[in-house]
């Protein structure tokens, strides 16, 4: 008996009612699942998420929803044998489902792992730096991110069921948004599956994540502004969705990833037995059958000089030949089947329009050759190579995506005509370049740019280790402009900062001081008995000030420092050679020297709370010191974060003066304090 797939909404796991579309195994064509969401009442899925999840997770710094992240990657990694078993019926190959499954959890475990280096054990983030907007200090501006107060409505894919979906979970979650998640209906089963070992570990807070199996109804017509909607698929349907009058209406936030007509460079110096050469031939060949082809990222339109087209057609070719295609089960089977049979006849359709404009190289659409399987009854499909001999004069070959095995050909006379064929995709996701020539990569990034979200120059140098044109990394945005989508998914922090407000506030350095626990100077100095480096983490304050003595910078110093390191450059050692120098009146001290006399300033020698001294940010020398001026150090704890039960990370605001109490230099120490 065929199993209906569920839903997951306001807590339960429920069934759809009514008609019912079939997901069908990609092998065999069998059904494998009837997927509806008939019956759901997505306003309450949005009120449950508004009022329970979004809370739950607003009232969680950004550590601690790392830290459920983390867990949540490590659960999923646990159980990951059960989605590798059902991933085959997808058409995808233990490789294809490494990328979907592992490359989907790796990205879990990627921003589970920044959320706690890079962000602060706060809700919110501070954006850049404290603007003077007064004469005298006393109204400053300052840029901070806030959660917003929503739900991320996330759309996704057929291709990568797993991936896709978790890579926009991810972000959402560190950020503080609760996630309503669509898979597409043809691999629905498999995501379904992903949810299921989700909610039963309990990790997320209720509300947190709920899943649509089926269509998402009118959940559009309840979108507010502090709702976003994160979207994968065809172009088609992104124009349809972005024009929902709710998302007009209330400038709800829409982040698109779709067709994209990537293309990828050989460049001129890769000749024939270079080693870019064979490095261009095999990455063109494992784009075009790595899932089938059907990624958003595979290499569809192939430039390579005029004079090497020939040559690369039959490298090429001989390369796709050795593609055993059949039942992604069988060990020896390196291309699987396209999604659906549905897909395969889009696909077969888009081949029909791009041959009006390029002959047909390599590959059937119409017959295959396929181990263990039936090559009609399941979705299989040959790879495709296509040639145009005239691609300036082409248009569909820019505009047409046939999403599966299939590339195009296209031979450019220089390298400008290779730049401008490549732009005429009209924005794709990624572009790259195979040369080992500086200059032409130098050329080609800055002409083309603007038109693709990611592009990789790969060489001999780099190869080894390279993760190649197609894949995207949740380090790096993953979007692209145009026909792309204009969206950027992903990207690390980015991607995070994608999903929560930024606001300026505006008022005394104290008041927004206090509001994002975070000293700023003009705001009042808290002056305790003892130095602060004799308090532990929990029982300093910010804004808890120490101010130093004073110490005379000697012209002795001066000299015994520049021999005693090694630095004599002449600034700080010969008179004569500084007269009429821009910067320095005469003589003056190394700015590294006065680090040093700060630290002996301001530094409790005895043992203590602090446990070390790891870094210094944001350093400035802002005026020279020359010799026989006395210098004095302020020390402010700026903001503090826990970092695990023993210790936590103490900022101080450090200032140093001259005799006559102007800044000399300014930095930000870190150290770590014992709780």
């Amino acid at each position: 008996m065929v199993r209906a797939l569920m839903s997951y909404a306001e807590g339960s796991w429920v069934g759809g009612q009514g008609s019912a579309a079939e997901a069908r195994s990609a092998v065999s064509g069998e059904v494998l699942a009837l997927v509806s969401a008939g019956g759901l009442d997505m306003a309450a899925m949005l009120r449950h998420a508004r009022s329970k999840g979004g809370p739950a997770l607003r009232a969680m710094t950004f550590h601690q929803r790392a830290e459920l992240l983390k867990r949540l990657a490590q659960h999923l990694n646990a159980h990951k044998d059960v989605l590798y078993g059902l991933s085959y019926d997808t058409g995808a190959t233990r490789a294809d489902s490494w990328i979907d499954i592992e490359g989907g959890i790796g990205t879990v475990f990627t921003f589970a792992s920044k959320g706690k280096r890079e962000l602060p054990n706060e809700p919110f983030l501070i954006d850049g730096e404290v603007e003077a907007l007064s004469k005298n200090g006393t109204f400053i501006g300052q840029h901070a991110y806030i959660p917003r107060e929503g739900v991320m409505v996330q759309i996704n894919a057929f291709n990568f069921p797993i991936w896709g979906m978790l890579e926009k979970l991810a972000p959402a979650i560190l950020a503080g948004m609760p996630v309503i998640a669509k898979p597409a209906t043809s691999t629905a089963w498999l995501a379904e599956a992903a949810v299921k070992l989700i909610i039963e570990s309990n990790i997320l807070p209720e509300g947190a994540l709920q899943f649509i199996c089926g269509s998402t109804g009118d959940l559009f017509e309840h979108l507010t502004g502090q709702d976003m909607v994160g979207f994968t698929g065809s172009a088609a349907t992104s124009a349809k969705l972005q024009a929902h009058p709710r998302i007009l209406a209330n400038a709800v936030p829409f982040v698109a990833e779709r067709d994209s007509l990537n293309c990828s460079i050989l460049g001129p110096d890769a000749k024939p037995g270079t080693p870019e050469f064979d490095l261009y031939i095999k990455e063109v060949a494992r784009e075009m059958t790595t899932k089938a082809g059907q990624k958003c990222t595979a290499i569809r339109r192939i430039l390579v000089p005029a004079t090497q087209s020939d040559a690369v057609i039959a490298a090429l070719s001989e390369r796709l030949a050795k593609t055993r295609i059949g039942d992604p089960r069988l060990e020896t089977t390196r291309m699987g089947a396209l999604a659906s049979l549905d897909q395969r006849r889009d696909v077969r359709a888009q081949i029909d329009k791009l041959r009006k404009e390029a002959e047909l190289v390599f590959g059937n659409p119409d017959s295959i050759s396929v181990d263990g399987a039936d090559g009609e009854k399941g979705a299989f499909l040959s790879p495709i190579l296509l040639a145009a001999r005239n691609p300036l004069a082409g248009e569909a070959i820019h505009a047409v995506e046939a999403f599966g095995p299939v590339a195009t050909l296209m031979p450019y006379r220089d390298l400008d005509e290779a730049i401008t064929l490549a732009n005429r995709g009209e924005g794709s996701l990624v572009g790259s370049l195979v040369t080992h020539d500086a200059e032409v990569a130098r050329h080609v990034v800055f002409g083309a740019g603007a038109f693709h979200g990611r592009m990789l120059v790969l060489d001999r140098d780099c190869a080894a280790e390279s993760t190649g044109h197609g894949s995207p990394m949740p380090h790096l945005i993953h979007g692209g402009p145009g026909r792309a989508g204009g969206g950027e998914e992903l990207g690390g922090i980015r991607a995070v900062k994608h999903h929560m407000r930024r606001i300026a506030l505006q008022g005394s350095p104290a008041m927004i001081g206090t509001v994002l626990k975070s000293w700023i100077k003009g705001a009042p100095e808290i002056t305790k008995e003892e130095h602060p480096f004799r308090y532990v983490f929990g029982d300093l304050t910010i804004g808890q000030t120490f101010r130093s003595k004073r110490r005379v910078v000697t012209l002795e110093d001066i000299e015994h420092f520049a021999h005693f390191t090694g630095d004599t450059f002449y600034a700080h050692m010969d008179e004569e050679a500084v007269k009429g120098h821009p910067f320095f009146p005469g003589r003056v001290a190394h700015g590294y020297l006065l680090l040093a006399f700060a630290a002996g300033l301001f530094v409790e020698p005895a043992k203590g709370p602090v446990l070390a001294n790891y870094g210094l940010d944001n350093l400035r020398f802002l005026k020279p010191v020359e010799p026989g001026t006395a210098i004095h150090v302020r020390l402010s704890v700026k903001n503090k974060a826990p970092r695990n039960a023993e210790y936590g990370e103490v900022r101080w605001d450090v200032e140093i003066y001259d005799d006559a109490d102007n800044t000399v230099a300014t930095y930000q120490l870190l150290t770590m304090n014992a709780l």
